[in-house]
């Protein structure tokens, strides 16, 4: 993979700009944007960005900082799905209590926002307890979002339970979007001063990038990847007319901003507010790192091709609506590319109209397409995974690696015993076969060592594929992309 961002720079430099900050407070609540742990987008994006290089720079500040997760009551009642992982967001806190807990980072309490006694929340929340988790709850806002007077008030952020913090930068996070961390900055920030103490805000910022231009392929990948919030990059006229200095934002903090610095006013008591735009709030370094745009320009409108793919599944499986559908297909065609523009895809659809049947395809470090289609023994997408790894381990392609009689037990176990219906078996299945294989067979072995080398790579599939081949890639480190078309016509089994 061709790098075109330098992560330890970026994280030498944010690590820098944000202790500024904290040195200007007795407490800073810092707001994440995007994804605290794995954050998978900035990877595809800026190759060379480390996915969990958030949590390291944070570990770097562990002294100093402790985290508050938020997660909206709402979220977890209707199962969102954080989408690069396929796990709910309630999942995902528990994922990231887990892993915060490895970089032995301080979690000072979840906070489940806008709850309103949800059943789904309200089990969340006993079972966080009883496992010995601090967990907050806040209601809707009195007074939210014109009555400022309300909002700042006993009655507004005043009747929000206060999260009692102890070190001088609170991290503010959540599994995805809309989950309540600016409310509850603001909030914090109404305690604090009401105990006559000196709080600050700022928000880590990742994408946009406000000193790229406004129409540079990673800020429309950003755009791609949140067509569902209806996120539009724009330029902050805040800035502009400040400071003089064209710089890009979105346009939910362009909104907000005016009403934002209206609340500030009120809770520091019409002090002075340190922020005159929406990109002085934020603490974002990216732009600065990035090593070459070529290179990064062309990872970007990747993306976008695999976001329209992307949205495009989504709406065929029910998930999401036509308009977001839509919305990526517009992006797309108006960067002038083409679900022809990913190599993969073109040869995936060649080769299932060649043999007449379901095909994934990978795209090899060296360029090499390799495929592999669907039979009665396995998936399109197991048999693609074997006939990459043969190939990278020099292994002839009619050299049979998988025992008959592996197969069959493994055949027989989900049918016999689990009495599924009779399938091609999975990737999941097909690896652990490998597995059992690789303790006789040297070329198994030599196979098997092969599936470190495939993250990172490219693939389409020429249906939406099973679960469990989809798990198997994600874990694999692949970016699959499908056509928005299910397999056979099994409603279940199918899937």
């Amino acid at each position: 993979m061709q790098l075109g961002f330098d992560s330890e720079k970026y994280l030498e430099e944010q690590s820098q700009y944000i202790l500024e900050r904290v040195n200007s407070y007795d407490k800073l609540y810092l707001e994440f944007g995007g994804k605290l742990i794995g954050d998978f987008h900035a990877m595809r994006v800026l190759p060379g960005f480390d996915p969990d290089g958030k949590v390291k720079l944070l570990y770097r500040l562990r002294n100093q900082a402790e985290i508050i997760i938020c997660v909206y009551a709402g979220d977890i009642e209707q199962n969102k799905v954080r989408g690069d992982l396929g796990i709910t967001y309630d999942r995902d806190v528990l994922r990231m209590i887990d892993d915060l807990h490895h970089w032995d980072l301080k979690i000072n309490s979840v906070l489940i926002t806008r709850y309103t006694g949800q059943p789904a929340a309200t089990q969340f929340k006993n079972m966080l307890e009883r496992r010995g988790m601090t967990v907050y709850t806040h209601g809707h806002t009195e007074g939210y979002p014109m009555d400022v007077d309300t909002i700042v008030s006993d009655a507004g952020y005043g009747a929000n339970a206060y999260i009692e913090t102890t070190r001088p930068l609170v991290v503010v996070t959540a599994p995805g979007a809309n989950s309540g961390k600016l409310a509850t900055c603001l909030s914090q920030l109404y305690h604090e001063t009401q105990r006559g103490r000196s709080a600050g805000y700022a928000k880590f910022e990742t994408f946009p990038v406000w000193n790229l231009p406004l129409n540079h392929p990673v800020n429309i990948a950003y755009e791609a990847a949140t067509a569902d919030l209806e996120d539009v990059n724009m330029i902050d006229p805040y800035h502009l007319e400040k400071y003089g200095i064209t710089t890009v934002n979105y346009n939910r903090d362009i909104e907000a901003f005016p009403l934002l610095r209206r609340i500030l006013r009120k809770i520091y008591k019409d002090q002075e507010i340190p922020y005159y735009s929406p990109t002085d709030m934020g603490v974002n370094r990216v732009g600065f790192a990035i090593t070459d745009d070529a290179v990064v320009q062309e990872a970007s409108k990747q993306e976008i091709i695999r976001r329209y793919y992307h949205l495009q599944c989504d709406y065929k499986r029910g998930i999401g609506t036509l308009e977001t559908a839509q919305r990526g297909k517009y992006i797309m065609d108006e960067m002038g590319l083409t679900p022809q523009d990913r190599p993969v895809v073109e040869k995936a659809l060649s080769k299932a109209k060649e043999s007449n049947s379901e095909v994934v395809a990978i795209e090899l470090p060296n360029g090499k397409m390799i495929t592999g289609k669907q039979s009665e023994t396995m998936t399109a997408g197991a048999a693609c995974l074997l006939n990459a790894i043969k190939e990278l381990a020099g292994i002839q392609k009619d050299l049979h690696l998988l025992p008959p009689v592996i197969l069959e037990s493994i055949t027989k176990l989900s049918h016999e015993v689990f009495h599924q219906q009779k399938r091609s078996l999975d990737s999941k299945e097909v690896l652990i076969a490998l597995s059992m294989s690789a303790v006789t067979n040297p070329s198994a072995e030599a196979a098997k060592n092969q599936l470190v080398f495939l993250r990172n790579l490219q693939a389409h599939s020429t249906v939406i594929l099973q679960k469990a081949d989809e798990e198997i890639y994600r874990d694999l480190g692949i970016t699959i992309t499908s056509e928005p078309s299910f397999a056979g016509n099994s409603f279940y089994y199918s899937h």
